[in-house]
């Protein structure tokens, strides 16, 4: 018998088998997911996606929640760093501060950053748009980072954007904190229901929406269409496959879970008590890390920014760790039996371990020759920088992954020289180096603080960029 010359390329039959389905109701999802396949399957150097997930948490993150063990953080009096040149500290021996804890799994793969500074935003509390445009907090004056690094990483939505209102019963949108140019800020989805169905819901066609508005599992759409797929696929991609099916059944368990509290909510309002609203905030924050997952997986798209009570006077409502009100806390006020200081570690912790169930997902689905968490990086901030009241002479942050190899991020610590110094960096240009990795460098990122005549401010960082 004639063999097919075709079986010498097993990769050109995989390629064409998954380019040559046809799909149906399910095409929408799966589409972006199998195309990326059918790409690594070709070789293309399109293959790999990178992928960057901004996540932002309202009132202050200080600096000794990210100082590990090994270091003392010396203050300078006006919150800023004493160094005089870069600190780099190993993070392999040392234990992580509380605050990051559940970060601990991934500590090889993170790098802890203070000692940059971004008083060009500096505002009472949050810098709005300031955080993370590098400009005045009062005034809407250019594009975010993450809408730039949007532009770098282009995907069917571009950029997703999910968070956590002041107000989570009332607050459906927030313009607070991201923009795609002067005066253009960009909505934060504030309701999991509205961002479930402007990322998913095109699965129906129109066809069955009253069926679909009941919530009806994603995966009756899918089931077909799934099943046709993994028949062209190779058992790595199939495992794939059935993490994406995997994230979806998660993704439909945590909305219905959602839907039905906001409607009991809605049918008893008079009679609800804050513990009831505030465990409603915590689904809703871990509902958009379940959908943010998702659309990962999915290939919808490549940068998230989640948030937190982020933008404007929002801090976000927790009653049920004892924390109906996070501006008290920035003035001193305590969660029962707890400091002030132990009190924000317990939020803080709150994102961490969402930060840490994230990377969980991304690290077990296979891409490349690694996972897709080899090929993401997830910044963690506070939109105003070191403190309640902040003097933003230090914005701490926390990066995870390396974006593909393109970042340093192995288990670091790293202080930056004080404000002032003629080696001073700002937070401009940590977002500079995000691009240059993303593969779309500028000169330059955000404005200057023009109280640093002699710092080289917005340049990309070379002790983070591989």
């Amino acid at each position: 018998m004639k063999t097919h010359p075709l079986q010498y390329r097993p990769e050109f039959t995989r390629r064409d088998a998954i380019k040559g389905l046809t799909l149906g109701t399910g095409a929408t999802l799966l589409s972006p997911f199998l195309a990326g396949l059918a790409a690594h399957a070709a070789g293309r150097p399109d293959a790999i996606r990178r992928r960057v997930v901004i996540v932002m948490q309202s009132n202050g993150l200080r600096p000794s929640f990210i100082t590990p063990s090994g270091h003392k953080w010396k203050d300078d009096g006006r919150r800023g760093t004493t160094v005089r040149e870069v600190f780099d500290l190993p993070l392999r021996d040392q234990q992580l501060p509380a605050a990051l804890e559940p970060l601990t799994p991934f500590k090889d793969r993170l790098a802890l950053i203070q000692g940059l500074s971004g008083r060009v935003a500096l505002s009472d509390h949050s810098a709005n748009h300031g955080a993370l445009g590098c400009y005045s907090a009062g005034k809407v004056m250019g594009q975010t980072i993450d809408s730039a690094l949007a532009d770098a990483l282009p995907a069917v939505f571009p950029h997703v954007l999910l968070g956590l209102g002041g107000d989570p019963l009332t607050e459906s949108m927030n313009y607070g904190h991201s923009a795609l140019g002067p005066n253009k800020p960009l909505p934060t989805i504030c309701s999991p229901d509205l961002a479930f169905r402007s990322l998913f819901g095109s699965v129906d066609g129109g066809s069955s929406k009253a069926q679909f508005d009941r919530h009806t599992h994603l995966l009756d759409f899918m089931a077909d269409d799934v099943k046709r797929a993994r028949t062209a696929l190779a058992p790595e991609e199939r495992l794939k496959l059935d993490r994406y099916v995997e994230a979806f059944e998660s993704l439909h368990k945590r909305q219905e879970q959602i839907a039905a509290m906001q409607e009991t909510i809605r049918r008893n309002a008079p009679q609800l008590g804050e513990k009831r609203t505030a465990t409603t905030s915590s689904l809703i924050l871990e509902a958009h890390f379940e959908i943010a997952a998702a659309a990962l997986i999915a290939g919808l798209t490549n940068v998230v920014t989640l948030t937190s009570g982020s933008g404007g006077q929002r801090f976000g409502k927790y009653p049920e760790l004892g924390a109906p009100d996070q501006h008290a806390l920035g003035h001193g006020g305590t969660i029962a039996g707890k400091t002030n200081e132990e009190s924000f570690i317990v939020l803080h912790q709150v994102h961490t371990r969402l930060i840490a169930g994230l990377a969980r997902k991304l690290v077990t689905i296979p891409e490349g020759n690694g996972t897709m968490l080899d090929h993401t990086t997830i910044l963690f901030l506070s939109d105003s920088g070191e403190d309640h009241h902040p003097q933003l002479r230090n914005w701490p942050m926390v990066l995870l992954g390396n974006l593909g190899g393109r970042l340093k991020t192995s288990g670091r610590y790293l202080e930056f020289p004080a404000y002032g110094l003629a080696n001073h960096r700002t937070t401009g240009s940590l977002y500079n180096t995000l691009l240059h990795a993303a593969g779309k460098p500028r000169a330059k990122f955000g404005l200057d603080d023009i109280a640093l005549k002699d710092v080289k401010q917005g340049l990309p960082l070379p002790e983070l960029l591989a």
